[in-house]
């Protein structure tokens, strides 16, 4: 990768990591922008759905079923709009797990960037199976 795209990677994972404190989830905040042609044309955050109470997480403080994960969270916001994800970066503080992998791969994202690894990656796994570029950047 050249050292121009690494700082780009670094600055939109800087706004991610900015986007992810909107978050209301207490356990973990997870903050994504999806990009193309070096505009944003989405963002998303974890989250319950739309006109629940802003609370994440239930009385043994594990996380609720429904909550929604950041990048699912702005797939549906582009899927909403007239952008189309087709051949964009999805940039995304925690790495996908399974299931926001499938959706990424339908979306047409090219290429997933992420800060942290998720304990489990056999979402990032399935990515690189299914042709997407990962990468995993640390030093930010």
């Amino acid at each position: 990768m050249n050292s121009k795209q690494k700082k780009y990677d670094i600055a939109y994972l800087k706004m991610a990591l900015e986007w992810a404190k909107l978050s209301y989830c207490k356990r973990r905040q997870v903050g994504a922008l999806i990009v193309k042609d070096r505009m944003i044309i989405s963002d998303g955050y974890n989250g319950t759905p739309t006109g629940f109470e802003n609370i994440c997480e239930d009385d043994e403080n594990y996380t609720k079923w429904y909550v929604l994960h950041a990048e699912a969270n702005a797939i549906m916001k582009v899927a909403a709009s007239t952008q189309s994800s087709l051949g964009a970066t999805l940039y995304i503080t925690l790495s996908p797990c399974k299931e926001c992998s499938k959706l990424i791969f339908q979306s047409g994202i090219k290429r997933v960037v992420y800060n942290k690894a998720y304990k489990d990656l056999s979402g990032v796994e399935f990515l690189k199976k299914a042709g997407i570029e990962t990468t995993h950047v640390k030093d930010i």
